[in-house]
């Protein structure tokens, strides 16, 4: 694992239960790239909290939104009132590390 994934990482893992991280907000924190945070987290394994990640819009990655969004309502993650489009409520749970 490279020195900037293993950054990656560990932001990810900090990302608290019912708060989430946009890809440019984690990017913007490991000074890099939302494309290198995505290809970074799809190769980095399943034991981070990944559906702590969204995008800008507040959408999960979507090969994985089902799975995504049984994790966030387990959480009590704030949603989007839209039943139709799964989406973070990012206003109530972004979060951003010290």
């Amino acid at each position: 694992m490279t020195e900037l994934t293993a950054r990656i990482v560990r932001i990810v893992a900090s990302i608290p239960a019912g708060r989430v991280m946009t890809y440019g907000a984690i990017a913007g924190e490991a000074g890099t790239s939302a494309r290198v945070v995505a290809r970074a987290l799809h190769g980095a394994g399943h034991e981070i909290p990944w559906w702590r990640v969204v995008n800008a819009e507040g959408r999960p990655y979507p090969g994985a939104a089902r799975a995504a969004h049984d994790r966030l309502i387990e959480e009590a993650t704030p949603l989007s009132d839209d039943s139709e489009d799964l989406r973070v409520d990012l206003t109530r749970a972004s979060w951003v590390p010290d």
